[in-house]
């Protein structure tokens, strides 16, 4: 009798291990591949995007409804961070209350356990619309906890 093959599992990679880079947005168009990371985040959320459609609701034909898509429309990104000494992402978001309007393109990198990379969504023209400053209690030790959302003009696969 021949030996089969055995089959490799494949475990899915764990959502902890990620680093996002953010950088001023350029007219060259390229993805901000050569950043150094921004720092140690917590928590990233809105990695999604949904196509919109438009219902055609056919003369006659009562049992159907087509469907076509229109729009693409991407969620916003939601950083968390740990309150530090860094001050960068209040001055991001406050320099738009000032009028010094620089967006920013980032990449969010998913890396397995030995640290390399896997998968690499990059945004582009980002803006910080909202900044969320810790919950303060002192009857709780969690820690202090930053919140930035980012509103962005596309997400992609890199």
């Amino acid at each position: 009798m021949g030996s089969t093959p055995q089959a490799v599992r494949v475990d899915p990679y764990r959502a902890f291990n990620f680093l996002i880079k953010l950088v001023d947005s350029s007219s060259t168009g390229s993805p901000p591949q050569q950043s150094q990371a921004s720092g140690g985040f917590s928590e990233c959320s809105g990695l999604d995007m949904s196509l919109d459609i438009e219902e055609y609701k056919e003369g006659g034909n009562n049992g159907l409804i087509l469907r076509f898509p229109t729009r693409v429309k991407w969620s916003n990104l939601r950083l968390k961070r740990g309150v530090a000494t860094s001050d960068e992402l209040w001055l991001w978001h406050f320099g738009f209350v000032r009028g010094q309007v620089v967006r920013r393109d980032g990449v969010v990198t998913l890396q397995d356990e030995q640290q390399n990379p896997v998968k690499s969504w990059s945004f582009t023209r980002g803006l910080p619309v909202k900044w969320t400053g810790p919950s303060l209690n002192a009857a709780q030790n969690q820690i202090a906890i930053e919140e930035l959302e980012i509103a962005h003009e596309g997400l992609k696969l890199l």
